[in-house]
């Protein structure tokens, strides 16, 4: 099959360097690669003169090429691209833009191998003209992209289902216990809950510290209501000479730095971690799936405490003084019960969206591996 460089199917425009004091608060967006990824925290405007090729409008092709690569459809009206990001224009060949847009979501991965720069990676724009991918007829693009835009939209579907469970869940916590947010009964610190306690890790130049079975998590791994495997493991002799803790079974870990401020997850077996989480032991009289919920639920607030200049962080003698309202021991157990059972439901629906996204990814080999 006929291959083709990314240089010779369009040609790629890159945003402009705004500059913090161009930011205002009314005029047209300005969009970065975290209001691409969903990482938004303050959307800024910008209200003066621009040069007409950085407008971006539903439906143009972005790609983002520092630090997190990806590819993206826009659908949220017109707005200004910072740098960093490419707006695509198809001017060069005729070309089906959702089988590019699969065909360079595919490829990102050998970009990222050629990936430059110390902190923040980026890709040169030579790397990325040269990159290659299939290009059949046109009539055989649409196919292609129809098939896997079809497989998509079944992740898609079943991504909702589990959202929707979710939903459903914070909607029963709120028609039990009313919302948290708005609760001022009752309260008790989170310190007072039970004992709260950081992790901590152990030098990496003793590599014997990183030889054990012991799971060691860090806070971006807080994505579950109860946590698998940990990526990282570390031995007793790490326990026993440094500062890393063993936290037990049924701990509730909390993160507390950055965008993973107030990720959680329950510990199914006795476990560590960094010292970016938290640990959470209650004392009788709380469930901890509860606790976990209403936690997640009350979590805007709790982000509105974050200090900090680049990196807006949480302080464990922080978290120790939020307050939330405390609820009777039997509610907490009738709602702990709802969210086990609903979970039969999400445990059916994860294995379908398990299924799916094998049969999209055996796709997406098939037609450009």
């Amino acid at each position: 099959m006929e291959q083709k460089r990314l240089g010779d199917i369009a040609t790629y425009i890159n945003g402009y360097a705004f500059k913090p004091e161009d930011r205002r608060n009314e005029g047209l967006p300005i969009i970065r690669i975290q209001d691409l990824t969903g990482n938004v925290y303050n959307l800024g405007f910008y209200n003066g003169n621009y040069p007409e090729k950085i407008e971006i409008n539903d439906g143009d092709v972005l790609i983002s090429w520092s630090a997190s690569l990806g590819v993206y459809i826009w659908n949220r009206g017109k707005a200004l691209l910072n740098q960093h990001i490419f707006k695509v224009v198809f001017d060069k060949v005729e070309v089906n833009k959702d089988y590019f847009v699969f065909a360079v979501k595919y490829n990102l991965k050998k970009m990222e191998s050629k990936a430059h720069g110390a902190t923040m990676k980026h890709i040169v724009k030579k790397d990325f003209d040269d990159m290659l991918i299939p290009f059949p007829s046109i009539e055989k693009q649409a196919v292609i992209a129809d098939i896997l835009s079809k497989a998509a939209n079944i992740i898609g579907t079943r991504q909702k289902e589990l959202q929707k469970l979710d939903e459903l869940i914070k909607a029963r916590f709120i028609e039990l216990f009313g919302d948290p947010k708005y609760n001022k009964s009752n309260l008790v610190k989170i310190g007072e809950i039970g004992v709260l306690t950081s992790g901590g890790t152990p030098s990496r130049a003793k590599v014997e510290y990183f030889e054990g079975d012991i799971r060691w998590y860090s806070a971006g791994e807080l994505n579950s209501l109860y946590l698998p495997d940990s990526v990282e493991h570390i031995s007793e002799t790490a326990l026993q000479q440094s500062a890393a803790k063993l936290f037990y079974k049924g701990t509730l870990m909390i993160g507390m730095y950055d965008t993973a401020a107030f990720k959680m997850g329950i510990l199914t077996e006795d476990s560590s971690s960094n010292q970016a989480c938290a640990n959470l032991n209650p004392k009788q009289g709380y469930n901890i799936v509860w606790l976990y919920y209403l936690f997640d639920i009350m979590k805007p607030i709790f982000l509105q405490e974050r200090r900090g200049v680049r990196q807006k962080n949480l302080s464990l003698s922080k978290i120790k003084e939020f307050e939330v309202p405390f609820a009777p021991f039997e509610l907490q157990e009738q709602f702990a019960a709802f969210v086990e059972q609903t979970a039969k439901s999400k445990i059916a629906v994860q294995n379908a969206l398990e299924k799916a996204q094998l049969l999209f990814d055996s796709l997406m080999q098939e037609y450009f591996g």
